[in-house]
């Protein structure tokens, strides 16, 4: 993910984001390229960045696969809960 600051002076390209700030923005250039504006928050750029956590995510589906479970009574007695 790569961040861009842009200028102050970009009236036009501001009224975009203002836009955008209530529903998500298809940008289509003349050339019929699309792109697409979402305004995001913190939790949202730290998401982006979870994911790209390799050795995070490969946990995640090794954990995701595993079938086997262990009853909750047996929890609760190893904890000395019950």
């Amino acid at each position: 993910m790569k961040t861009i600051t842009l200028a102050e002076n970009l009236t036009e390209i501001h009224s975009v984001f203002e836009q955008a700030n209530d529903e998500d923005v298809i940008i289509q250039l003349a050339d019929g390229r699309h792109f697409m504006l979402s305004a995001i928050d913190d939790f949202d750029i730290e998401i982006a960045q979870t994911r790209r956590n390799q050795k995070l995510m490969a946990l995640l589906y090794q954990r995701a696969r595993q079938t086997q479970t262990i009853p909750l009574d047996k929890v609760k007695r190893q904890l000395g809960l019950s």
